[in-house]
């Protein structure tokens, strides 16, 4: 079976080198290839095979158009495409059903679908059709594509997202505890009320707020800053070292419906600490309240504080939520999803009887 994987970035050319020097994790786009034999795809390759009218779908659509025409023009050449987004699943859809030619299957890994333009965007091209089974990590995404787009329960399959355990580990690092909490990342993070919850704590608190694929404005600009809290943008390693020598962490939300927070969580989790995390419709399939980690309600500064309160005031409960959280974690290890993927994947039959399933969440 060949096999094209879509990656929605530029795969940097010391990738391997980072990741055997232990500067990063590993990467799900790499163990996916590896298990499937399968191509990668990506923004710099699509540019280099369509110079001319590639630079031209760029410029006015954007270099996910420009990918999804690359994934196109390459179909017929393998029997699979797996595109890692409906950013790029979407305009391939498109083209294939405006197509007559024969299409290779398509898989398509989910983020979220459940926004207007998208929404429209499958309803009026009728695009499930043209889509041979898709990935989610979200039960609110599948339950949303089932009912209101109308795609089959077999070809919908819940997935857990993934983490590397031997990256992201307890004993990858020499701790040196400090009487501190974190947050990491930026997209839809509600750090306004993470703020306000720890403005009067005797913690500090740091916030990495870098992130490479966000698209939000900085929303911190108007907020007072107290003297307790530190902004900070961390490398891979560095936020390692800051989730290893904090007490716990905390990743507030605002009250979307994918699963936004989820590498944070994952990653604080696989580190082995206690995790307080926005219960919102869309991440709620990670942290069991109470056995992995806290749930509070979204935008509630009152709330988060009490949270905060009874991990500071008990470490016993913090460390048995982390140790939990670690166990639980190694079923989104970045090699059992991969595997598991692949072995979808490579099961064409299970598309239509739902044999195969990817590890759950």
């Amino acid at each position: 079976m060949n096999v094209l994987l879509s990656v929605s970035g530029v795969i940097p050319a010391d990738l391997d080198a980072q990741v055997e020097d232990g500067r990063r994790p590993q990467v799900d786009y790499v163990e996916i290839a590896r298990e499937l034999g399968a191509d990668l795809l990506d923004f710099s390759k699509a540019r280099l095979q369509h110079p001319r009218f590639g630079r031209v779908i760029e410029q006015i659509a954007g270099s996910h158009a420009l990918l999804a025409w690359a994934c196109f023009r390459q179909s017929s050449h393998y029997d699979t495409i797996l595109t890692d987004g409906e950013q790029i699943g979407l305009p391939l859809a498109l083209l294939t059903h405006l197509s007559l030619r024969k299409r290779a299957r398509h898989l398509m890994i989910v983020h979220v679908l459940s926004v207007p333009k998208k929404i429209r965007l499958m309803k009026l091209f009728h695009l499930a059709s043209r889509i041979d089974g898709m990935f989610v990590y979200s039960s609110w995404q599948k339950q949303f594509i089932e009912r209101e787009l109308h795609v089959p329960e077999r070809k919908v399959s819940l997935i857990s997202f993934m983490v590397d355990t031997s990256f992201f580990s307890p004993d990858a690092v020499s701790t040196v505890p400090r009487n501190a909490l974190c947050s990491a990342g930026l997209e839809h993070r509600d750090y306004a009320t993470l703020i306000e919850a720890a403005r009067t704590l005797p913690i500090d608190v740091v916030i990495a707020s870098g992130s490479p694929w966000s698209k939000q404005p900085d929303l911190l600009r108007t907020v007072d800053i107290p003297t307790n809290v530190h902004l900070c943008s961390l490398s891979h390693f560095e936020l390692r070292q800051l989730y290893a020598d904090s007490r716990f962490v905390v990743v507030p939300l605002n009250p979307v419906m994918f699963q936004a927070g989820v590498t944070t969580i994952l990653e604080a989790m696989a580190m082995g600490k206690a995790v307080i995390c926005s219960r919102t419709p869309g991440q709620c399939d990670v942290i069991e309240h109470e056995r992995t980690g806290l749930y509070v309600e979204p935008g509630d500064p009152t709330a988060l504080r009490a949270a905060i309160r009874r991990l500071m005031d008990d470490p016993a409960l913090a460390e048995r939520l982390g140790a939990a959280g670690r166990a639980w974690v190694q079923r989104a290890d970045i090699h059992r999803y991969a595997v598991d993927l692949a072995r979808f994947v490579g099961h064409p039959s299970a598309l239509s009887t739902g044999d195969v399933q990817v590890a759950p969440v």
